[in-house]
C-alpha cells in the first residue's frame, strides 16, 4: 500500500462481534487520520466472509483492510454433534482464498487479526449458547492464519496476545468470549495503534 501524501486514507474493519464491540472507539480514536467503514451485520465466519468478498473487500476501495474470524468457525455443538461448523482444513482454504483474492484485486494493506480468547469455564456454565468453543481450538486456528497471513507477508495484529497479558479472566464477560467495557477499551486501542502504525509506514514509503 503507498498513499498519496493529501489523502484520508479508507480503513475498513471486519469481523465478528468482537469486532462489532470495539469499532466505535477504533473510529474515535482515527477520527482525524483515516476514514473508518466497517459493515453493519456481524462477519461471523470464514465461508460468510468469502460470500461477502466483493462487497466488504474488493469494492471499497480501502487503503488498509483489518480482518478477523475464528470464533464462529471454532464452535462444536453441544447435543452429542461432532465436528466444527468450519473444521481446521476448510478454514485454512477459505483463509487462502481471502487473502489471495484480496491482494490480487486491491491494493489495500491487508491486516489479519487473532482470534481472542475463550474462557472455557463461563462459555459453558453462563453463556446459553447451545454449543461450545475450546481455547485449543482459538490457538490451533490462530496457527493455521498465522500461517497462511505470513506467507503473505500479511501483518498480524496480535489481539489474542493482547489479553492474555492483560489477563482474559478480568476482559472478558460472564459469556467467557464478549468483553468487559474495559476489555473493548483495550482491543479498540490496540487496534486503533496498530492501523495507525501501519498508515504511518505507508506514508513515509510515499516520495
Amino acid at each position: 500500500m503507498s498513499l498519496p501524501r493529501q489523502s484520508r486514507p479508507v480503513v475498513i474493519l471486519i469481523g465478528d462481534s468482537i469486532r462489532l464491540s470495539y469499532q466505535d472507539r477504533v473510529r474515535a480514536r482515527l477520527d482525524r487520520e483515516a476514514e473508518v467503514w466497517a459493515p453493519e451485520e456481524n462477519g461471523q465466519d470464514s465461508r460468510n466472509l468469502l460470500a461477502h468478498l466483493e462487497e466488504w473487500f474488493l469494492g471499497r476501495g480501502a487503503d488498509l483492510i483489518h480482518v478477523n474470524c475464528g470464533l464462529h468457525d471454532i464452535k462444536r455443538p453441544r447435543d452429542g454433534g461432532s465436528g466444527y461448523q468450519v473444521p481446521p482444513d476448510a478454514y485454512r482454504k477459505n483463509l487462502a482464498r481471502l487473502f489471495d483474492q484480496t491482494q490480487a484485486h486491491t491494493s489495500a494493506d491487508l491486516v489479519w487479526a487473532s482470534t481472542t480468547p475463550v474462557v472455557e469455564s463461563r462459555h459453558r456454565q453462563r453463556g446459553n449458547f447451545g454449543f461450545d468453543r475450546f481455547e485449543g481450538d482459538v490457538a490451533d486456528y490462530n496457527r493455521i492464519a498465522s500461517i497462511e497471513a505470513r506467507r503473505r507477508r500479511i501483518a498480524i495484529d496480535p489481539l489474542h496476545d493482547v489479553v492474555r497479558r492483560h489477563g482474559p479472566e478480568d476482559l472478558i464477560g460472564d459469556d467467557g468470549v464478549h468483553f468487559t467495557p474495559e476489555g473493548t477499551e483495550i482491543l479498540g486501542d490496540q487496534v486503533a495503534g496498530f492501523i495507525r502504525a501501519r498508515l504511518a509506514r505507508a506514508l513515509a514509503a510515499v516520495p
